[in-house]
């Protein structure tokens, strides 16, 4: 019996970790979207690729984990460029990727990003 009950908490963590991971990409992907759409850049592959996972502390001295994820995009479609961004949380930390992007125009949800 308590064999089971540690399975099905297992079972639980690691749903939990799958999902959140799941969750963190999926807004990478829109942050790198949308960072492509405001540099007037081609984004490639549509997908971002986890390259990195640690425990951090959030802003509020919470553990979290913190993900970084990579991207690529082209300027001319012939060009290949790597683009990379960290995740704390669901908090964008840190970006790196076209030069013409700016942090205030990577919103999700948008359809037209604005230069602050």
């Amino acid at each position: 019996m308590p064999t089971l009950i540690l399975l099905m908490i297992a079972g639980a963590l690691g749903y939990a970790f799958w999902n959140s991971s799941r969750a963190a990409a999926e807004r990478a992907v829109v942050l790198g979207r949308n960072a492509c759409r405001a540099a007037d850049v081609q984004w490639l592959d549509q997908a971002v690729h986890a390259i990195g996972l640690r425990v951090a502390r959030g802003n509020d001295g919470r553990l979290c984990f913190e993900r970084t994820f990579k991207f690529e995009y082209s300027y001319d479609g012939i060009d290949r460029h790597v683009g990379r961004m960290v995740l704390r949380g669901d908090e964008l930390v840190s970006f790196s990727g076209p030069g013409a992007a700016r942090i205030s125009a990577i919103r999700p949800d948008t359809d037209d990003a604005e230069d602050a």
